[in-house]
């Protein structure tokens, strides 16, 4: 008998193999490693996918709405994947005659269609009439035996519910950023490559919204007055903001040469309960708060620490720890490291965690496993105790906090002040992530007079909504239930690499506000939020057997059919619209013949420059290498813009000559150009003296002078 385990990525395959045998032998197919084991007359061949093996393509050229499409190999649509096509190859190598087929890669949509797919495409068709599902959340000897021994029938309705996400991100996707692109080439014959997507454009939306208030926001004025006291006391009065500067002057001018009396000290002791467990987005969410971390990093540090079986999956919406994941086993492990030994042996026993209310139904809370880590990098070592402090204090007694509210008067107007101090550490003891508020209580008592060493008035104005940063937008998408746990983070990544939104407080520029100003005005579906949620909720009622995956699918046809149908209506307004936009949001500075400096696109070299908008009448232009961020600050000397390259990042004018007067090399030739046939000649760049080619910027050829000798 020949028994085939198809995992998720090579490390998994490495670990279930060695659970389960310890006779496993590693052995290779064209690089690509895999596992065999033989007991009882039974072979095991234990194989991997990278990742997704397949993706969605069109059935043929020249669709003009695209809605044939079929699964092929990843490395037939995407270039850079070529590595995929060993995967396949020895997925269907290695399984010919195969009697028994598991699916073991990670239990989720994604998981689930991963798995499916490689069975069907690289194992054939009847391996999944026979295939089983394992099921398990960690990576951990105990909870891979104990998913192989115990396993499940595949959930179909799950691989339906993948496959109608993939074919509806496809659909809006592909649909409608084609005939975005093609809206301007016909309205400009220029091209731009423009993205719009189902959930993409309605998050780009939210951060429009709130981009307009920011700029419609006018401010008001307004005045705090504040009492110093003595004992470093500063009281505020109660009145907070004061919009009227003539009733702040008459406050000042009633407390002037008095002294605060206490009207009254209330004192309260107030319970801190511990912290639920983390669920994906709260372990985002914290992340980016104590390490600065964001989403998507956050997520593939976790996705990480899983594979290599020091915590468990990660992609999961639970705040539940079920008893059946073995509480006492856990911290008994954990207490082989110092660091945590002292805090888990405070623990009160019996142990009972503090649960949040989300749950799921595929895998608990995010936890650690036992399995100390070694040799971690200094990120992954952060995320591994962040996790596991929280793992501990959830456990952990309630906190408590002892508070003091002060009342002044100043003859008859009201002040107050506060302060607050731990009466007992409880929880917070077990969790350093938290700041903690322990002010000296000062000794005083109704009655008592203090002496005003001054009284403060301060003027401030309003401020605008605060911007989103991806942690707070990726609660916002949650709250509004768009995309799920494990797409949110890369729907964000994609709008920073489409260059529509900028910064750590999210800044949309001006591309992507035309771009959903346009497309509010012409084709409104695409930005609804509603329609994202209506088949979010489509998606889910495939799993629950409410709805098919060919009907979701149809209604996606007819939806993504009438937006299109909208932007070629349109199509020569919406492309003016967006060409315009496109180039406001390319300028970085001004030339010195007046015109705009515009980052430009070389399809030659595929490489980006700067060049004056008055091209050909202004020939200037500057080479930038990869990766630079074009800054807002100036450089000194010459008034260009600066900019950030280079790994580490690096700052330096956008001009290379800037600051080496008396350093030109003499363009001496040195050599024909091999890609152009002109002439090689000594240059002065950013880093120093190089050969290039004298055909720059059309021919971007450079060596170093070393090469040259």
């Amino acid at each position: 008998m020949h028994e085939v385990i198809i995992c998720e990525k090579p490390k998994s395959s490495e670990k279930i193999a060695k659970a389960l045998s310890k006779g496993t032998k590693k052995n290779s197919y064209k690089k690509v490693p895999y596992y065999e084991f033989e007991e009882n007359g039974k072979k095991t061949t234990v194989l991997s996918a990278v990742g997704h093996l397949y993706s969605l393509s069109p059935t043929s050229s020249g669709q003009t709405k695209i809605f044939d499409i079929e699964w092929v190999p990843l490395y037939e649509k995407d270039k850079q994947k070529k590595y995929v096509k060993g995967y396949i190859d020895a997925i269907k190598k290695l399984s010919k005659g195969a009697d028994k087929f598991i699916h073991a890669c990670d239990y989720d949509i994604e998981g689930t269609l991963i798995g499916y797919n490689a069975l069907k495409y690289g194992c054939g068709e009847n391996s999944i009439k026979n295939a089983t599902r394992m099921k398990f959340s960690t990576l951990t000897k105990e909870d891979i035996l104990k998913a192989y021994e115990n396993p499940l029938p595949v959930d179909f309705k799950q691989v339906d519910s993948g496959i109608a996400r993939h074919v509806l991100d496809f659909l809006f996707g592909v649909n409608i950023s084609k005939y975005l692109t093609d809206s301007v080439r016909k309205a400009t014959s220029r091209y731009i490559q423009l993205s719009a997507g189902r959930v993409q454009t309605p998050t780009l939306s939210i951060l429009v919204d709130r981009e307009k208030e920011i700029k419609k926001f006018v401010p008001i004025p307004y005045w705090l007055i504040k009492a110093a006291l003595i004992g470093d006391i500063i009281a505020d009065h109660k009145a907070g903001k004061i919009f009227e500067r003539k009733d702040a002057d008459s406050i000042l001018a009633e407390c002037e040469g008095e002294d605060a009396v206490v009207k009254d000290v209330i004192l309260r002791e107030t319970k801190r309960s511990p912290p639920v467990p983390f669920d994906l987005g709260s372990l985002q969410s914290e992340a980016y708060g104590v390490f600065g971390f964001s989403p998507k990093k956050t997520q593939q540090i976790a996705q990480n620490l899983y594979t290599e079986g020091y915590t468990s999956y990660p992609r999961t919406s639970s705040q539940k720890l079920p008893k059946s994941i073995g509480y006492d086993k856990i911290l008994k492990k954990l207490s082989k490291s110092s660091a945590f030994k002292k805090h888990i042996d405070a623990l009160k026993k019996p142990l009972k965690p503090n649960e949040g209310k989300k749950t799921d139904e595929a895998h608990p809370a995010i936890h650690p496993t036992g399995t100390l880590p070694k040799d971690l990098d200094t990120d992954n070592q952060k995320l591994y105790e962040l996790i596991t402090f929280r793992f501990i204090s959830v456990f952990g007694e309630d906190a408590i906090q002892e508070s003091m509210k002060t009342d002044l008067t100043i003859n008859t107007q009201e002040f107050s002040f506060s302060r607050k101090r731990m009466a007992k550490m409880g929880w917070l003891e077990s969790y350093p992530f938290r700041k903690i508020e322990n002010e000296e209580f000062p000794k005083i008592k109704k009655g008592d007079t203090l002496k005003v060493k001054e009284i403060l008035c301060e003027e401030k104005e309003t401020k605008p909504p605060a911007r989103y940063n991806q942690a707070s937008l990726i609660r916002e998408l949650e709250k509004r239930g768009l995309g799920t746990k494990s797409t949110r983070a890369n729907i964000i990544s994609i709008l920073y690499d489409r260059k529509y939104i900028e910064g750590q407080k999210i800044k949309v520029n001006e591309l992507g506000e035309h771009l959903i100003d346009t497309l509010r005005k012409y084709s409104e579906d695409i930005t609804s939020e509603e329609l994202t949620r209506q088949f979010e909720m489509e998606l889910e009622g495939i799993m629950q057997d409410k709805i098919t995956k060919d009907q979701v699918i149809e209604e996606a046809k007819e939806e993504v059919s009438s937006i299109v149908d909208d932007i070629e209506r349109n199509k020569l307004k919406i492309g003016e619209k967006l060409y315009e936009a496109y180039q406001e949001s390319r300028i970085v500075g001004e030339c010195k013949c007046g015109g705009n400096l515009v980052l430009k696109y070389s399809p030659r070299t595929k490489g980006t420059f700067v060049g004056c908008s008055a091209y050909p009448k202004c020939k200037v232009t500057y080479p930038i290498p990869r990766g630079t961020n074009v800054l807002k600050s100036k450089c000194e000397k010459c008034d260009l813009p600066m900019i950030s390259f280079g790994k580490p990042r690096q700052r330096a004018c956008l001009d290379p000559k800037c600051g080496r007067e008396g350093q030109e090399p003499s363009n001496e030739a040195v050599g024909i150009c091999p890609q152009c046939g002109n002439q090689l000649i000594k240059r002065m760049g950013r880093y120093g003296e190089f050969i290039g080619c004298s055909g720059f910027p059309k021919c971007r050829f450079t060596k170093s002078l070393n090469e040259a000798a």
